[in-house]
């Protein structure tokens, strides 16, 4: 898996003989959670931006240090390109995907919720909002609007001039403020939101739900073709509650739902007989829950096992 490779990738484990790391090593160590996180929000896949690291660091220690004024920018310049050159091979994939893509959910730490912007930035709501752009105004939404690259650097990294960046920029910023949730919703209210929608769901509790799922809340299920999931987005509170309650049922002692953080946000997690079956993120808008994404396939739970480090 993803997470597998990158323990072999070269330079996350010091240099050879117990010498200590060398420069070109150090420098791809320091940036690594950064540069997962550039790959990973363009391409919405855990296991996808791994291989764009290896990629990354094959290329980065070809590159003869001494040229090199800013190393992190150098790093992102690579990391980009290979994340755009998998991209556009990934759009090809996902047109035969079975039923709806969904991003691969990643376990993570508090401290990426206590960065609003880089929660926002990988929430499953926001990398759906991305998946709509077109390659390149993803990667330089992302370099701008995430991580505050300046124009030229993020020039550099697209092969275009600062002033079609300034542009494109422009468009894919329109393009994802008319798509993006609009209502604020504080911690405390996604959490009163997420423990009655765990209550009703866990009961079977039809009424609960309805009290708790906006009108027009979407419900997207990805199994992959793997597992069984809705094949179409479901949406309307009345048929979602109904597809929950009648899904998830009384909840038993072999069958439990559980409150995780995925991708910086409040989800549940669904396990049957002690093994992780759904995960289920949340996107909420004004103390009601506007969007369900259930993950069922397999091959994009692995990252579910331990915690990511995101960084900025």
């Amino acid at each position: 898996m993803g997470n597998e490779r990158s323990g072999r990738t070269a330079g996350s484990d010091g240099g050879a003989g117990g010498a200590g790391p060398d420069p070109a090593t150090e420098a791809f160590v320091a940036h690594r959670n950064l540069l997962f996180t550039v790959a990973y929000e363009m391409l919405g896949s855990a296991v996808d931006a791994e291989d764009v690291l290896q990629e990354t660091w094959l290329r980065w220690t070809g590159v003869d240090l001494a040229e090199v004024r800013d190393r992190r920018a150098y790093l992102v310049r690579i990391t980009t390109r290979q994340a755009l050159g998998r991209l556009r091979t990934l759009g090809r994939r996902r047109e035969s995907y079975v039923g709806s893509w969904l991003p691969e959910p990643l376990l993570t730490a508090p401290d990426v919720a206590e960065d609003v912007e880089l929660a926002d930035s990988v929430s499953m709501a926001m990398l759906l909002v991305l998946e709509t752009l077109a390659p390149t105004e993803r990667a330089v939404f992302v370099l701008r609007e995430v991580f505050d690259l300046e124009y030229g650097e993020i020039a550099e990294a697209v092969d275009k001039s600062p002033a079609a960046v300034r542009q494109i920029a422009h468009r894919a910023r329109a393009h994802v403020a008319a798509r993006r949730p609009r209502g604020t919703v504080s911690p405390a209210e996604t959490r009163d939101a997420l423990d009655a929608f765990r209550r009703a769901t866990e009961t079977g509790d039809l009424q609960g739900l309805l009290d708790v799922l906006a009108p027009d809340v979407v419900l997207l299920g990805d199994g992959g073709g793997i597992k069984q999931a809705v094949l179409r987005p479901v949406v309307g509170a009345d048929k979602v509650a109904r597809l929950l309650a009648a899904g998830f049922g009384r909840l038993t002692t072999d069958r439990s739902l559980q409150p995780t953080q995925v991708n910086g946000w409040p989800a549940l997690v669904l396990q049957l007989d002690g093994e992780l079956d759904t995960v289920l993120a949340l996107r909420f808008e004004d103390g009601l829950i506007t969007g369900l994404y259930a993950v069922r396939n397999p091959e994009k739970l692995s990252r579910m096992e331990r915690e990511t480090e995101l960084r900025r």
